[in-house]
């Protein structure tokens, strides 16, 4: 019996190569490998682009969020995933994280807990180590920059509340939202994380800067410092 001879993409039904089937069918019909399929561009000898594709998200439990944590030396460990294939990946689940914070940040203006989760979560969300973020506002609570002013480890990051204020006076802000991820889900804060507010809310108060609110953001959820009465 023959040896069977395995199709390339290029051998498909034009209806089936992902690229012609977003174009005549439009983006929405494609699955998820399709869509990854395209921006890896190639397979490899044993796998066709969406084949590869499909085997890297049964990697990641078919979970694209579990996807976009992968750092590019997690996915260069998968066979048939080299640098550039890792690059193409990471660049365009990062565009479509900065996509979506854009309109939110838009807003201009926070008024409570949830506005300013919705505008810094976009940021953290898919982050496998800690970060630390200040919204600076105006008197009138409009933003005047979003700032990452800290990135750690798994477990921690390092706070300096002296730069945080000194980039406050720069910048004109008379408000402050602290803002940082939990990777591991536990949205409770810590000693650390009551201490880092209790300090910060001191430091403003000698110079006229409020501090409104700290947030911990884990797995899409967030806790309030102040919604919870403790700043």
């Amino acid at each position: 019996m023959d040896e069977y001879k395995r199709l390339s993409i290029k051998d498909w039904a034009v209806e089936d190569r992902p690229r012609e089937k977003l174009m005549y069918k439009g983006v929405k019909s494609l699955s998820s490998a399709e869509l990854l399929a395209i921006i890896i561009g190639s397979g490899n000898r044993k796998q066709s682009a969406v084949e590869l594709s499909k085997s890297m998200l049964s990697n990641c439990d078919n979970d694209l969020n579990i996807l976009a944590k992968k750092t590019i030396q997690d996915l260069i460990k998968i066979p048939g995933i080299g640098e550039a294939k890792a690059i193409s990946i990471i660049s365009a689940l990062e565009l479509g994280r900065r996509q979506k914070a854009f309109p939110s940040k838009q807003k201009q203006k926070i008024t409570c807990s949830q506005d300013a989760f919705e505008i810094v979560s976009p940021y953290v969300e898919d982050l496998g180590h800690e970060e630390f973020w200040v919204v600076y506002l105006n008197r009138a609570n409009k933003i005047v920059e979003i700032k990452n002013v800290s990135s750690g480890g798994i477990t921690g990051t390092v706070f300096d509340v002296r730069l945080v204020f000194k980039d406050a006076l720069l910048l004109g802000a008379t408000n402050l939202i602290l803002c940082h991820n939990h990777p591991s889900g536990n949205l409770q804060p810590s000693a650390a994380d009551k201490e880092v507010t209790k300090n910060a809310s001191e430091a403003g108060k000698l110079m006229s800067i409020a501090v409104l609110d700290h947030l911990i953001i884990a797995d899409n959820q967030f806790f309030s410092f102040a919604d919870e009465g403790l700043i």
